[in-house]
Order: C-alpha cells, then structure tokens, then sequence
C-alpha cells in the first residue's frame, strides 16, 4: 500500500507509468537548464537555440519585468 496513491492497490503497471512520467518531467527541467548552459537545443551538438548573449539578456529583462509588473520582484 503506498499512502499517497489515490487507490488503495498499486499495481506494476501503475508504478512504472509514474515511474516513467515523473523520469519524462525531470528530464525536460534538465534540458531547460542545459539549454541555458550551453545553448545546446537538442541530442547533437550542432542544434542551438540561435540566441547570443544579447537575446539572452532581452530574453531576462522581459521576464525580470514581467515579475516586477505582478509584484514578484526578481
């Protein structure tokens, strides 16, 4: 019995589908974060986003000021 399953019996199947859907998440916040990193957009090396620096910096003062605008204040 697992507490927090909204059934009462946990199958094999039930585990490994959230086993598998919680795997998918996390790695789509990984590759948020490498993209980031290194601009790398993809499995291969040559996939890029295509942004410079001063995209990036655009790219952060529009969110900076969108969380200011509702009271966030980044």
């Amino acid at each position: 019995c697992v507490p927090w399953w909204p059934r009462p019996d946990v199958t094999l199947f039930n585990v490994m589908v959230h086993v598998l859907t919680e795997t998918n998440r996390h790695a789509g916040h990984a590759d948020i974060l490498r993209e980031q990193l290194d601009d790398a957009a993809g499995a291969r090396p040559a996939a890029t986003t295509g942004r410079d620096d001063a995209d990036w910096a655009a790219h952060r003062s529009r969110i900076e000021k969108a969380a200011r605008d509702v009271g966030l204040g980044a």
